[in-house]
């Protein structure tokens, strides 16, 4: 008989990996197993292995509604005014995950929230944690359009279950009490137990501007800052800078075809 043989805290058995991926006719023979065949065992468990942490991380990306963003490493630094880099570049660690701290991206429009936010969520698919990203918009339009109790827990605990949620342009729209109630019921489902991401562009002194008259405004600012990595960003609009310097470029093409227009007869 061959006893499964024993693992360390960071390395599993043979014999727990195929427990792991349930493979209960391999393990209901394991004693019938010699070396030999134990080295093939080793080798099929890592394919196997392999292709679920590829499946895993599809499944991961496909969840996490990313869709295409600038990479950290194209991020231009030098544009705003105000950023701290090393906070952001701390926050990519993912420790922020395991204390459930949440982080709040403050800025005007077009300076590079919404990316650095898709990065931080990227990062955590990478490292296997489960994360969703979502428009403010979309996010409570989704909610408030649930027809019944139960159809609205379920869109509750869909945004309450991922490791992280990123919650993309809160303070570009105004919304009603409703809003305001479903956004403190996802707020309070995920306080002190998994961490929310918020890009806003504004402060949360201007919150009440966002959800006038909702008495919850004071308690979901309340629980997002209490345990909390808060950044200022602060500078012109990048995509408007962007689209200044192809205007720019595109000038002087046209000026050349005009000068070289020939002049009729």
């Amino acid at each position: 008989m061959n006893p499964p043989e024993k693992s360390t805290a960071e390395q599993p058995s043979l014999y727990e990996r195929a427990e792991a991926l349930n493979l209960h006719g391999l393990i209901a023979h394991w004693d019938e197993l010699d070396e030999t065949e134990l080295t093939r065992v080793d080798q099929w468990i890592g394919w196997e292995e392999q292709v679920r942490r590829q499946r895993g991380l599809e499944r991961r990306l496909g969840s996490a509604h990313l869709g295409k963003f600038k990479p950290l490493a194209d991020f231009d630094w030098s544009w705003p005014e105000k950023i701290d880099q090393t906070t952001i570049n701390q926050l990519m660690n993912l420790e922020f995950i395991a204390t459930a701290t949440n982080v709040l991206l403050v800025g005007p429009n077009g300076v590079g929230k919404s990316t650095l936010a898709q990065n931080l969520v990227h990062r955590a698919v990478l490292a296997g944690h489960t994360a969703r990203f979502v428009t403010a918009a979309k996010m409570l339009g989704d909610l408030t359009s649930q027809d019944g109790a139960s159809a609205l827990e379920r869109r509750l605990r869909y945004y309450a279950r991922p490791e992280l949620l990123v919650i993309d342009e809160l303070g570009y729209l105004a919304y009603g009490n409703r809003h305001a109630d479903l956004l403190f019921e996802v707020v309070n489902r995920r306080y002190e137990k998994k961490p929310i991401v918020i890009t806003t562009n504004r402060p949360f002194s201007e919150w009440d501007e966002v959800f006038p008259n909702a008495p919850c405004v004071v308690s979901i600012v309340d629980r997002l800052i209490h345990h909390s990595e808060i950044l200022v960003i602060s500078g012109e609009s990048y995509r408007m800078h962007e689209a200044k310097k192809r205007s720019a470029q595109k000038k002087p093409t046209r000026t050349a075809t005009k000068k070289n227009k020939p002049v009729a007869q």
